[in-house]
């Protein structure tokens, strides 16, 4: 009865005549365990490159030293010109909306002819920001909202700071952060 039962129960079937179940196991878990890690490295580096590329506080100083000294040279003219910017402190103001009370901050960036006239804005700072305050907070929100309110808004401050300094030698302003609230 033995050799009987034997002959009935099924066959086993044998394992595949190659790599084992187990080691297809470990190399699918080891390579995704490399992808992983390869991600991880690679978003650890682009988030490590933007941020080297933000100028550390004295790199604006640094850069329109080395504009001043390009354009000394006569070298590399476009260079000198981006690297006279002046940055502003950001403005939080009331906008002129009477039912509702809207807030607007706005960071400005300043591009000139030249350094000099970097270190007489720094120097016009107070009369500057004032100039520019009275002008926010006339604005309305629908006005500060449009692109041609933004356009007319950029080439009025351009015009107030032109005219505190003693030459017209402000070429343009930048928003580089304009939120209403």
């Amino acid at each position: 009865m033995s050799e009987a039962a034997e002959e009935k129960a099924p066959a086993v079937p044998a394992a595949p005549a190659g790599i084992p179940i187990k080691m297809v196991i470990i190399i699918v878990g080891a390579v995704l365990l490399l992808a992983l890690g390869g991600a991880f490295a690679m978003m650890k580096m682009m988030g490590r490159s933007s941020a080297e590329k933000a100028p550390a506080e004295g790199g604006a100083e640094k850069a329109a030293a080395h504009g001043e000294a390009e354009a000394k040279g006569g070298e590399h003219g476009a260079v000198a010109d981006a690297s006279a910017i002046a940055d502003l402190d950001p403005f939080i103001v009331n906008l002129a909306d009477s039912p509702e009370i809207r807030y607007l901050k706005v960071t400005l960036k300043v591009e000139t002819d030249n350094s000099a006239t970097v270190e007489q804005i720094k120097a016009r700072t107070p009369q500057i920001r004032d100039a520019i305050l009275v002008l926010l907070t006339s604005l309305d929100s629908a006005t500060a909202r449009s692109p041609q309110g933004k356009h007319k808004l950029r080439d009025d401050i351009t015009d107030r700071i032109n005219g505190l300094l003693p030459k017209k030698s402000v070429k343009s302003t930048y928003f580089t952060e304009f939120v209403i609230q």
